[in-house]
């Protein structure tokens, strides 16, 4: 019985908040782990409730993510499975990057809740703008993944082996479109990195602009290594957006970088001063 009521007491911990409440200053490195696992927690459980809520939908969400290569397909062609569990266990990686994405807005708080403390007050204001733009790129960048790039790819890669009977297996076919996918709405996150980089005093639009040429040098290299062909073309059409997110990135910087909203901010608290005398 004592061993059940501690079986219960540690299970139940697991998903409540940290009793302690200290200043992020005096919180202890447990403290800041207890935080961690909390969020953590939370977003596992988004992510197995949106994995339950797609698991329904699982064949539907799969003939979505097949249309870019389907269509390149002769007629009449599918894509193949090889071993007897595997349409199973496909329909589930469908359903867990199905639930991944559903549950992105809640994955996104949790991380904001888990950085909040560190945040002076005036800059704890930017809640919801970190979560709906965080939310907006990393959802706009899978679509353009799946809309723009991939089809291209997909195209490219059949075209070059119209010689050949193409027999594409479903776990390698979901293998290369979900990691388009992730990727590309990671690195589409850019813009927001700069923000906090610029906030804390990291990084300055002067500076971002100083090194445009090794960060363009940079973004091909990485377009190289994330885009499934080594075709030049598929490159840059994933390469040329992230030069853009780059270019919106240092107008963040310009404009929420660390000296320009403290002189803002300054100059607000002087004019409401000289307006109470």
């Amino acid at each position: 019985m004592r061993q059940n009521a501690c079986f219960r007491s540690s299970s139940l911990r697991i998903f409540t908040l940290p009793r302690t409440k200290h200043h992020p200053d005096k919180m202890t490195f447990l403290e800041h782990l207890e935080e961690l696992r909390y969020r953590l927690v939370m977003s596992a459980i988004a992510i197995l409730v949106g994995f339950v809520v797609c698991w329904y939908f699982s064949k539907h969400l799969f003939a979505f993510l097949a249309r870019p290569v389907s269509q390149f397909l002769p007629p009449g062609q599918k894509l193949v499975y090889t071993t007897l569990p595997s349409a199973f266990m496909l329909y589930m990686k469908v359903a867990l990057l199905g639930g991944i994405f559903l549950a992105s807005p809640v994955v996104i708080y949790h991380l904001w809740r888990f950085i909040a403390p560190g945040l002076y007050q005036r800059e704890k204001r930017y809640a919801l703008p970190f979560i709906f733009f965080s939310t907006a790129f990393f959802l706009g960048g899978a679509a353009f993944g799946y809309y723009w790039m991939f089809p291209v790819a997909c195209k490219f890669l059949i075209e070059i082996g119209s010689d050949f009977q193409p027999m594409i297996t479903i776990d390698q076919y979901f293998s290369l479109i979900s990691k388009i996918l992730l990727w590309v709405g990671l690195v589409f996150e850019l813009p927001i990195l700069i923000f906090f980089l610029a906030r804390f005093g990291l990084v300055t639009h002067t500076m971002l602009l100083k090194y445009f040429k090794y960060a363009f040098i940079g973004i091909f290299v990485l377009s190289a290594v994330v885009t499934p062909t080594g075709d030049m073309m598929t490159q840059t059409l994933f390469a040329l957006p992230v030069i853009g997110l780059y270019l919106l990135g240092i107008l963040v910087a310009w404009l929420f970088g660390k000296k320009r909203v403290d002189d803002g901010d300054s100059a607000q608290a002087a004019s409401e001063t000289s307006q109470s005398e």
